[in-house]
């Protein structure tokens, strides 16, 4: 196979899509199973860095390299309901997962929330933030009212 810079782009792509490979190393083996011999650990990193690729769980809960459905950060043009990626709780906290970037914006808006909305306010990072519910055995109904603002998840 060539190893066209595009082709080695796409291939890259491809790879991370799955979700399976946790580690530079398998993303290396995989391209070379593809053709791509000299692929090197540093030409994946600054590969993952150029993406935005960034570290997460999969379906099967195992951490795995992935592209971020916005593909980097968030832009003005960017829906909020395209950055919030994932909404669950442990029966004390509402946990949403955003991409990178979006979690203090997501944020901003879930703390005009009032604790009869069932939020009693947030903490965000870069691309989590944290819940706490007004009322933890009510949590459910905090979670769908987080899932309806945001109805893609």
């Amino acid at each position: 196979m060539s190893n066209n810079k595009d082709e080695l782009i796409k291939a890259f792509k491809e790879i991370l899509k799955a979700e399976k490979f946790g580690s530079q190393g398998e993303i290396a083996a995989a391209l070379q199973e593809l053709g791509y011999d000299n692929v090197s650990q540093s030409k994946i990193s600054r590969l993952l860095s150029k993406y935005g690729a960034v570290r997460t769980r999969n379906a099967k809960g195992q951490m795995v390299y992935c592209l971020p459905p916005e593909l980097g950060m968030p832009t003005a043009k960017s829906s909020l309901k395209q950055l919030v990626l994932d909404v669950v709780h442990n029966n004390v906290m509402v946990i949403i997962r955003t991409s990178p970037g979006a979690a203090q914006l997501i944020a901003r808006l879930l703390d005009s929330l009032s604790p009869e909305d069932g939020v009693l306010g947030t903490i965000a990072g870069d691309d989590t933030i944290f819940i706490a519910p007004a009322d933890v055995s009510n949590i459910d109904a905090t979670l769908k009212l987080v899932e309806d603002l945001f109805e893609n998840v």
